[in-house]
């Protein structure tokens, strides 16, 4: 079963189970997804869903930051509960050792075939290689902090 289809199958759970909040992300989510589908007049697979799954959490994550510091933590609490309904339709996350082994590997791999070493100037380069292998495998911000890690040393 793809995710698209397990989502969908959630919100009929969640229709007969009167779940509202539940029901209402996963609403939000399967809207996202219908958008771009529409947008770019594809059929989403599971790594797209994952994309827009991400998109929608960090979007709440942001939202989240903001309610704390305008003092509305109604608003907050709700934000996070979503983050909680949208987290449970992605993949198993690598930690922070495993993110950082790979993209040790990649600098590695792409410093072999530029035949120098990989400098500060090259982070778009190491960006795009990582983000093609761990897409949907590991937080980007995580990624983000262990490309520059590894360009620093």
């Amino acid at each position: 079963m793809s995710l698209k289809d397990q989502i969908t199958e959630d919100m009929k759970n969640a229709m007969r189970a009167k779940d509202s909040e539940r029901l209402g992300t996963i609403r939000l989510l399967l809207a996202a997804a219908k958008q771009k589908e529409v947008d770019e007049r594809v059929v989403l697979d599971d790594v797209a869903m994952v994309a827009i799954v991400d998109k929608l959490i960090k979007q709440r994550k942001d939202s989240v930051a903001a309610f704390e510091l305008a003092k509305r933590q109604d608003l907050a609490d709700k934000e996070a509960a979503e983050i909680k309904v949208l987290e449970a339709y992605l993949p198993q996350r690598l930690s922070a050792e495993e993110v950082s082994t790979e993209v040790k590997q990649i600098v590695a791999d792409l410093s072999a075939e530029l035949g120098r070493a990989v400098a500060q100037g090259d982070m778009g380069k190491v960006m795009g290689a990582v983000k093609t292998r761990l897409a949907g495998k590991a937080d980007m911000a995580l990624v983000s902090a262990a490309v520059k890690a590894a360009l620093a040393s």
